[in-house]
Order: structure tokens, then sequence, then C-alpha cells
């Protein structure tokens, strides 16, 4: 059932004039080629309006109602964009949106941007694409199969620009196909490099739900001359450490990778764990966002019993391959999604101590997998506990070259 027919359908159930469809779309703007959605704690002079319209007096049950069967009907993109047309009509709207709209462990859908940052499903992977750009150094995340099956119909979630300097490579992530900057509401993070590729380092712009991970460092950006502050910090929270294996003795054989998640405890995986999961965006104002004073719970010294209460980080490592000897190289099940033998393909699986509490099948799981199926043509799919941005930078990680790894 369409978003249009949906709302016919209740229209004449609740005897919501019709004559009132006309100036209630003009202002609120439900259409995809004007529809923008508002950040929580901006101003907007056309938001009074909005709010006082009678689309956002409606009655609650009667929104749940309309929301829950709009969630439940588009479960695809590009169809999709009518769940966050509904949050974008007004404030009462997008509450009830966030009750209706669960996170992508629970329901296997990505919907916000804020579900980039959530753990994926526990049950099946989310499988997305990667597309590269050889002349621009850029990268592009799909949410799809593979470039032929989804087409034109691929959502872009995420994207990276590869920018070398002279000890170092940096990879900023934007939630926007074309904007790189630091300062942009559209930064999502970045990955960082040493100066052999041996090592990388996944920044978080927002900070994470364990607050124990301090900042390394700050840029700055401006915002509108209507809020309080004149400018705001844009903090990169180190969530990841990537660490490849040299290989000193230039033995012929598969990259050996191990990837250690401060951000999630290795708890998650044990019986009854889950990760910490940002629940939304923070607001540029807010203090958690913006560590400005020494008193801010960010900047706080660590007690000893803070840290003895830390849990210990999830350590991944990748799959080891075996070799095959009718094809004489090393292989991997990928179960069809990889398709062309590359240096750069990999699976991920947890590395835990035997005395953890930890199911054989969790020990087993392939939490990430990465592999080339065409030229400039990558797949990615991933699973509970990491995120979208989480794996893509992690995947990011192996597309840098590595002389002292190989």
């Amino acid at each position: 059932m369409s978003f249009k027919s949906i709302f016919r359908d209740l229209k004449g159930k609740n005897g919501i004039d019709s004559k009132l469809k006309q100036p209630i779309e003009q202002s609120c703007g439900l259409g995809h080629s004007d529809f923008h959605f508002t950040p929580e704690g901006s101003s907007s002079s056309s938001y009074p309006v909005v709010q006082q319209s009678l689309w956002a007096s409606l009655p609650p049950e009667l929104l749940l109602d309309i929301i829950g069967r709009v969630e439940a009907s588009e479960i695809t993109w590009p169809a999709r964009r009518a769940v966050v047309s509904c949050a974008g009509v007004c404030k009462s709207w997008r509450e009830i949106t966030r009750e209706v709209i669960k996170t992508p462990e629970e329901c296997g859908l990505l919907t916000f941007p804020m579900s980039l940052k959530q753990s994926g499903p526990r049950d099946s992977p989310i499988q997305c694409f990667i597309r590269r750009e050889r002349a621009t150094s850029t990268y592009r995340l799909y949410l799809g199969l593979s470039p032929a099956l989804s087409g034109d119909a691929s959502k872009l979630l995420l994207a990276a620009k590869r920018i070398k300097k002279a000890t170092k490579t940096d990879l900023l992530i934007s939630f926007a196909a074309n904007d790189f900057s630091q300062t942009s509401d559209n930064y999502a993070g970045k990955l960082r490099s040493n100066f052999f590729g041996s090592k990388f380092f996944i920044h978080d712009c927002q900070p994470p739900s364990n607050s124990a991970i301090q900042s390394h460092g700050w840029s700055w950006k401006r915002i509108s001359a209507k809020k309080v502050a004149p400018r705001l910090p844009i903090c990169n929270y180190n969530v990841g450490t990537i660490a490849y294996e040299l290989n000193v003795l230039r033995t012929r054989g598969p990259r050996r990778m191990h990837c250690t998640m401060h951000s999630i405890p290795v708890s998650a995986i044990q019986e009854g764990g889950f990760a910490p999961t940002p629940p939304t965006f923070s607001c540029g104002l807010d203090e958690t966002l913006c560590p400005l004073t020494p008193s801010s719970s960010i900047f706080r010294a660590k007690t000893k019993e803070s840290i003895g209460n830390t849990s210990e980080p999830l350590i991944l490592k990748n799959k080891t391959p075996r070799w095959h000897e009718q094809l004489q190289c090393w292989c991997l099940n990928f179960r069809g999604r990889v398709t062309v033998a590359s240096v750069k393909n990999f699976q991920l699986v947890a590395a835990v101590d035997p005395s953890l509490d930890v199911p054989a099948s969790e020990q087993d799981k392939v939490i990430l997998q990465f592999g080339k199926i065409g030229k400039d043509i990558f797949t990615m799919d991933y699973r509970y506990p990491l995120s979208a941005f989480q794996a893509f930078a992690i995947c990011l990680s192996s597309f840098d070259t590595k002389p002292v790894c190989e």
C-alpha cells in the first residue's frame, strides 16, 4: 500500500477536510524534491506554522496507526523515503516515528542516517557494495547486492575520500556523496593510517555511548548566527584500531589483521550481551558533544573503580583461509558474494579468550566480510555488533597500500 493511499483511506475515517490538503502540503513540504529533515535543536521560521497545522494536532493513536502502516509497507529503498517524510512533517510526527522505527539490530532495515552508526542485525547480515573511483580517490558505499542487481535503486549510505599527506593518510567519511569537509553537517568520521600503512585508527565525530573514550582533538565548525554559540567543536573519538601484521620475511599469503573495537565490549557477543547503540544524533550544543570545559564528563579523569568496571574491548581477527591444492590458491567460503581473487578479500570473526563465556557459534560467526566482484566493485556484508560506519572504515583500510605487510 502506497503512502498516498494510506492517507486517502484514513482521511475518510477521521473526517479530515480535503480542502486542507493543499495548504498543508505546501507548508510541510512532503514532496521528495523539496523535502528537508531539520536537525534537532535547530531553529526555523516555518517551524511554528507547521507545528500549529492540523497535521500536528492529529490524535496520537491515529498517528501511530498511519506511521506503523507506512513503515510496514515500505521496506525497501527508494520507497522507504515515505518513512523519512513522516518524521519531517513536524515534531509530534517525529516523536511517533521514533517509537515505531526500530534499530537495525531489531528489524534489519536502514532508515535514518543514525542507523548507519547502530549495530547491524544478529540473524542475517546487511548486504552492501562499494564502488571505487580511482581518478578522484573516492569510495562510495551502497545498500544492495551488487550494481547489476540493484541498478538505480541502490541507496547511497556513505562516501569516503582519500587524502594523502606526508606521514599519514586520511580517509574522510561523509553521509553525502561529494561533501567531505570536516566542518560540514554531513561529516561522519575518518580513518587515519600511519606512515607504513600497517595501523589504522577509526575516528567517529559522535561520542560513543560509553563515555570512557576521550576525544583526540577537534576542529571548529561555524553555525548560524541564531545559535547561542558562534562555533562548535567537531571532535574525533577513537572507536577502533586496525593493525596489520608485518611480513618481514616477505612470505606469500593472505594479509593478517586484528581490529580492536574500543567502543564495543567483548561482553556484546556473550549470551545476553548487547552492544552500546546511540539512539539518535546528539544535539550540537549538548555537553557530551562539546567538551569545552574541564568539568565535562568526557574530560573527567577516570577513577580506578571506573577502569576496573570497564569491559575489555572486542577484538576481531581475519578468518584463516585454507590452501586449495587443485586451484593452488588460498580459499574462503564467501557463499557466492565474492567472485574475484584478491589480496584485499577477508572475513572477520571474533578473537575471544577461551576463559570467557562465549558460545562456539558466536566465535565462528563471520561478523564482516569483504571481497572483490569486478573492476573497482567490492561487496561488504556486516552484522551485529558492527555498524555500517565501522564496517565501512575497516574495509577502507584494505584499499591502502601496505608494502611492509605483503
